[in-house]
């Protein structure tokens, strides 16, 4: 597998359109990390990590509104790709929607939001867009 954060954001958006409750991913740790983020911001519901063989899975509860039934996650879009890095520095950090979705940033200090690497001061590749 070329691309493992593309595949991560693939199984999402394949599970939000099926509309199932849970999904497993096979675990890194940069899917760790990036799934502790979506946790933080609400866009999930919650997660689980499970060390069964070598490499281990993440499970992650999908969090739906119960009157809509409509996703919290509404778009995944993978940005930084291996043929095509994306780096910023910390004045050039992207918003996405005006504020209201979330760049993950991969930093020097961890995985974090844009919001969470101005505040930080520091720039980073650009993961993924979440919204």
């Amino acid at each position: 597998m070329t691309d493992p954060i593309a595949d991560y954001l693939t199984r999402l958006r394949n599970a939000i359109k099926a509309s199932h409750r849970i999904v497993e991913i096979p675990a890194s740790n940069l899917k760790k990390e990036i799934t502790k983020v979506l946790h933080d911001k609400g866009y999930i519901q919650n997660y689980k990590f499970e060390d069964n063989g070598a490499q281990g899975t993440i499970k992650i509860a999908l969090k739906y509104n119960p009157a809509t039934k409509k996703n919290a996650i509404v778009s995944l879009q993978r940005v930084s790709t291996p043929g095509l890095r994306k780096y910023v520095k910390h004045t050039e950090l992207p918003r996405v929607i005006n504020g209201l979705g979330v760049a993950v940033i991969s930093t020097s200090k961890g995985v974090m939001t844009d919001k969470e690497a101005r505040v930080e001061g520091v720039g980073g590749e650009v993961l993924c867009y979440v919204y």
